[in-house]
């Protein structure tokens, strides 16, 4: 019998991309993997905890946990951030109630971001995904500095038949997207996408792939305010595609 696991899928997916989910999905049952999906799961509490409101942020952290213990096999999430918010926030969230700390850290455990999941558990690289063109990666913030996740989806890009993979200049910036951060600081998050669209445009590729909802949301409606042809996938789009 397959290893099972339980897509926590986000509240962006959910309402804007939901072709993501499915082709999520589909490269996990490609991977050996059987999918499951606890129909009840509602926000992670990010954007409260993010912005400062900690009692808000509680009883939706309190329900995902509760959601989930009900549940058996690891936890994929095709966001940094939210991976990130359960890992990192809910610990500290919870760090002054030992009973619920306890079962945030139970959780937290068992946790994995997409591309973490496929290549640290897994093992998995080569999926057999066939992208011919220019693809360009951008590596999201809560990804890489907070869960410190970047070998793994240059990796799975690596493997992917008759892609070309080119380098994003100064890749490591932020796109701007930042959660709350491009409500308070619209103008700075503005110059930040200005920026990251314009270092895309510079590696002549008509795909840049993120492995965040936040920033492809944020990235994709820029490009179209602008008039541009590029597009913004996330990886889980483009390793589903044979």
């Amino acid at each position: 019998m397959p290893d099972t696991v339980q897509l926590f899928i986000t509240c962006l997916i959910d309402s804007f991309f939901p072709e993501v989910g499915e082709a999520m999905v589909r490269v996990l049952n490609r991977a050996g993997v059987r999918v499951e999906f606890p129909a009840a799961q509602t926000c992670c509490g990010q954007p409260a905890f993010n912005a400062g409101l900690r009692s808000e942020a509680r009883p939706l952290a309190c329900r995902l946990i509760e959601i989930f213990e009900q549940t058996r096999g690891d936890v994929v999430i095709p966001s940094g951030s939210c991976a990130h918010m359960i890992r990192h926030g809910y610990p500290e969230l919870f760090r002054d109630d030992p009973p619920w700390l306890a079962r945030a850290q139970a959780l937290a455990a068992r946790v994995y971001e997409f591309t973490e999941y496929l290549v640290d558990v897994r093992g998995v690289t080569d999926l057999g995904a066939r992208w011919p063109g220019r693809l360009t990666y951008h590596p999201s913030c809560h990804l890489l500095r907070g869960l410190g996740v970047d070998r793994q989806p240059r990796a799975l890009l690596a493997a992917v038949r008759e892609a070309e993979v080119v380098e994003l200049p100064e890749r490591e910036d932020c796109c701007g997207f930042g959660g709350v951060f491009s409500v308070e600081h619209p103008e700075l998050s503005a110059e930040f996408l200005k920026r990251k669209i314009a270092n895309f445009e510079k590696t002549e590729a008509p795909t840049l792939v993120v492995a965040d909802t936040g920033c492809l949301m944020h990235l994709q409606g820029g490009l179209m305010r602008q008039g541009k042809p590029q597009r913004v996938l996330h990886i889980a789009e483009v390793l589903n595609r044979r």
